[in-house]
């Protein structure tokens, strides 16, 4: 006798294969038996409804909310049941007391600095076991390659010593035993862009030899796109690292329609041996904190450092000259277009007039000059504001979905006023629009890149498949309803179409309701 039995869905199993009709069982949080006749203590009717493994969140930004609101419904909802975090060079482990404290106003913009939270560990292992007390979803964690360089060489931008290079290893070293599944990079964020090629190279031999991965948010997806990609590529073939390229598209007025150049790069690459894939979002404008146009120079030492120059008349001058007439590495190499820049989450209520509109309509609004109302704003929120990028291209997003080392990731900021609707959004969108709307993948093929795929890459034995014996990570979902009703000015609404998700065998979602089991875990590789 199962415990539940999903009587005749259509079983799209996570290899791309065609997909196919049978009843499937759970029993004590595994897929039990896959067939027809089964005997369960409850049986789910799935005639109608797609099964598929479970949804992998190969980028996800749900490093402190996971833990403030471990229910999870953001990513529940839309069949997630794996997220990988510690994403874009920066996060929360391992960490010391003057780092995090640090970590906590930087990154605020992304996750908030919840009052009251308690910040009881320092190590990625202790990071993993506080996991373990309860969150809705599996979750895997990358080392923050920014955290390691503000640990061992802190703000400064300059090649690390040798002693430097060695603690960052050590500590790279030790989180990957303690389960970490590779590193990751953010090279436009401070302090990890400071890092050369030669560092980067080093640590990812590291995170080769214990079988780990390298996902960098890399230089530039603006101006110098393509020779940033082919930097992370030659990291990859000269450390023997796997590489992963965090939401990897091509950006800004430049890079319009220049999706299969940089494809072309991958599969030379690919030909020669190297081991490469990547995840996107399904939307045109990215999010980050608005802090992160700023140009490195402007950000070296910290950010009081940062709001020092701010407050200074003439460093604010050439912080503007370079935003806005040169391009700033923050800013991808790109002049900015404040009309493409929408704050979308402040931390001050004096400032909530500016969310929703771009940086131009509100100096617009406001007669004020808009690097000036920018500058003010970073001033008065210290730094903590998000905002979206309306840099995007359709073409591009579905040139690179096409392809065959693609795989999905939400990059999805949980807080802020407005935040970017891929958070609740993505995965149902996938199938919404590019699978029923526009047929750029089929249902298969989708399926497959959002999970079976993405279990390869983290080297998952026992997820991302329909198969008997794996873990019981599962959604079920009505192909001709599913649908992402997230938007831009509603961006916190639950999917359609999506009634049942199932981790680790247990019922998150039953009957499009949240169940607040809290049945996941944090994954931990074994080097």
């Amino acid at each position: 006798m199962e415990d539940v039995v999903l009587r005749g869905p259509l079983v799209a199993d996570g290899t791309g294969a065609p997909a196919y009709q049978a009843d499937v069982g759970i029993k004590d949080g595994r897929i039990s038996s896959i067939g027809n006749g089964i005997s369960a203590t409850r049986s789910i009717d799935a005639d109608g409804l797609v099964l598929a493994p479970g949804f992998i969140d190969m980028h996800s930004h749900s490093d402190l909310r996971i833990l403030a609101e471990p229910d999870h419904l953001a990513k529940v909802s839309q069949g997630v049941t794996t997220e990988v975090l510690g994403q874009d060079g920066l996060s929360y482990a391992p960490v010391n007391d003057e780092v995090l404290a640090t970590l906590r106003g930087q990154l605020a913009g992304w996750n908030d600095d919840p009052p009251g939270f308690d910040w009881n560990w320092r190590s990625v292992g202790q990071y993993l076991d506080r996991l373990d007390q309860g969150i809705a979803v599996n979750a895997a964690y990358l080392v923050p390659q920014g955290t390691l360089r503000m640990l061992a060489v802190g703000w400064e931008d300059r090649p690390a010593t040798d002693t430097e290079m060695i603690t960052m290893k050590n500590k790279l070293a030790k989180s990957l035993v303690e389960g970490a599944f590779g590193m990751s990079s953010g090279l436009t964020y401070t302090p990890g862009m400071y890092a050369d090629t030669s560092e980067l190279v080093q640590l990812c031999e590291v995170v080769g030899s214990y079988g780990g991965f390298y996902s960098p948010h890399h230089r530039s997806y603006g101006a110098g796109a393509l020779e940033a990609y082919a930097e992370m590529v030659d990291v990859s073939k000269r450390s023997g690292c796997p590489l992963h390229l965090a939401h990897a598209t091509m950006n800004f007025p430049v890079n319009k329609g220049k999706a299969p150049e940089l494809l072309a790069l991958l599969d030379d690459a690919m030909a020669q041996g190297a081991d490469i894939s990547l995840d996107t979002y399904p939307y045109l404008p990215g999010a980050t904190y608005l802090s992160a146009l700023l140009p490195s120079w402007a950000t070296e030492g910290g950010p009081d450092s940062a709001l020092a120059r701010l407050s200074d008349v003439d460093t604010r001058e050439r912080i503007r000259e370079e935003i806005e007439e040169i391009g700033s590495d923050g800013c991808h190499g790109v002049p900015v277009d404040w009309d493409s820049i929408e704050i979308n989450g402040v931390r001050n209520e004096r400032n909530a007039h500016l969310v929703g509109s771009s940086v131009l309509q509100s100096a617009a609004r406001l007669g004020r000059n808009p690097a000036e109302l920018y500058f003010d704003v970073l001033v008065d929120e210290r730094l903590g504001t998000s905002c979206l990028m309306h840099v995007g291209h359709e073409e591009n997003v579905q040139a690179i979905m096409k392809h065959p080392a693609h795989t999905g990731g939400s990059d999805g900021l949980l807080v802020g006023d407005r935040p970017h609707p891929r958070a609740w959004g993505t995965f149902p969108r996938y199938f919404a629009r590019y699978v029923r709307e526009l047929g750029v993948l089929s249902l298969e093929e989708c399926v497959e890149h959002l999970t079976g795929r993405a279990a390869k890459r983290l080297r998952l034995t026992d997820r991302g498949l329909v198969r008997e014996g794996y873990a019981a990570d599962l959604v079920l979902f009505d192909p001709s309803t599913i649908a992402d009703t997230a938007t831009f000015d509603q961006p916190r609404q639950q999917a359609a179409g999506i009634p049942y998700v199932f981790c680790n065998g247990v019922t998150v979602i039953d009957d499009g309701t949240a169940t607040g089991s809290l049945p996941g875990h944090s994954l931990r590789s074994r080097p």
